[in-house]
C-alpha cells in the first residue's frame, strides 16, 4: 500500500470517527433535553434545545420541542417563534400546526386576513409539501408531460393522442403550479421577512422615530412581516393590510 493510500485512509478513518462522536454528542444531549422535559422541568429543556440549535445547528425536530417547553412556561412568543421556525423546515408537520395554532389562541390580537379566498387556498395548499417535495414533484410531472409529447405526436390511435393530449395539459399545470410553491416556499426561507412581536405590548408609530402618530397597538406573539429597515426602526405589515414603524428590539425574526 502506498504512502498516499495510507494518508487517505487514515484521514477517512478519522472524519468518520469524528463524525460519529459529534453525532453521539447530539443524541446524548437531545436526550437529556427530552428527559428534563419529560420531567417537567421545562426551563432546563428549552436551556437544553436552545443549545442544541446553538450547536449542532437548525432542525424542525428541535424547534418544534424548544416551541413545546416554551409553551408549557407560559412564554408564547418564542413558543410561536419555534413553531413558525419548525414549520417553515417542515411545512407539512401537523403536529406542528396544530401546536401553533393553539399558541395563537393565547395572544391578545386577532388579525384578519387581508389576502382573501384565493390567498388563503394558496397558501395552504403551498403548505401541504416541503421545497424539495414541490421540486421533486414538478420533475416527475415534467417527465411524464414529455412522455405524453411523445404519445400525442407519434401514437398511430387518436385515442391516445387524445389521452396525451389532455393528460399532458394537466400535467403541464401541475408542474407550472409546482415551480412556483417551491419558489415561494424557498423565497420566505432565504429572506425571512417574517417576524414575531416579542415585547408585552409595542406602540406601531407612523414614522420611524418616538415622535411619529400612534397608529395601533401591537401584543406579544404576534405575526408581522417586515416591508423595510431604518436604523433601529423596522417597517411592518400585518395580515390585514395594516402598516407601521416599530422599534427593531421589539422584533424575533422567524
Amino acid at each position: 500500500m502506498t504512502l498516499i493510500k495510507q494518508t487517505t485512509l487514515t484521514l477517512l478513518a478519522f472524519l468518520l470517527a469524528t463524525v460519529s462522536l459529534h453525532a453521539a454528542d447530539r443524541d446524548g444531549e437531545l436526550r437529556a433535553a427530552e428527559k428534563a422535559y419529560a420531567d417537567g422541568n421545562y426551563p432546563a429543556a428549552a436551556e437544553q434545545y436552545e443549545a442544541l440549535i446553538k450547536n449542532y445547528g437548525e432542525s424542525a425536530e428541535v424547534y418544534y420541542n424548544l416551541g413545546n417547553a416554551y409553551y408549557k412556561l407560559g412564554r408564547i412568543a418564542p413558543a410561536i417563534l419555534n413553531y413558525e421556525r419548525a414549520l417553515s423546515m417542515s411545512p407539512n408537520d401537523g403536529d406542528t400546526r396544530f401546536n401553533l395554532e393553539m399558541a395563537r389562541l393565547r395572544t391578545e390580537d386577532r388579525i384578519e386576513p387581508a389576502d382573501g379566498f384565493f390567498g388563503r387556498s394558496f397558501a395552504s395548499v403551498r403548505n401541504l409539501l416541503s421545497v424539495d417535495a414541490w421540486a421533486a414533484t414538478a420533475l416527475l410531472c415534467f417527465v411524464l408531460f414529455a412522455g405524453c409529447l411523445v404519445l400525442f405526436f407519434f401514437s398511430k390511435w387518436m385515442r391516445l393522442r387524445k389521452t396525451g393530449f389532455y393528460l399532458g395539459l394537466l400535467l403541464l399545470f401541475i408542474t407550472i403550479m409546482a415551480n412556483v410553491f417551491a419558489w415561494s416556499e424557498r423565497q420566505d426561507l432565504i429572506v425571512r421577512n417574517a417576524a414575531i412581536v416579542f415585547a408585552p405590548t409595542v406602540t406601531v408609530k407612523s414614522s420611524p422615530d418616538r415622535s411619529g402618530t400612534d397608529l395601533f397597538i401591537l401584543h406579544e406573539g404576534t405575526k408581522v412581516t417586515i416591508k423595510n429597515t431604518l436604523g433601529d426602526w423596522l417597517e411592518i405589515r400585518l395580515g390585514d393590510g395594516k402598516e407601521g414603524w416599530i422599534p427593531r428590539k421589539d422584533l424575533e425574526r422567524i
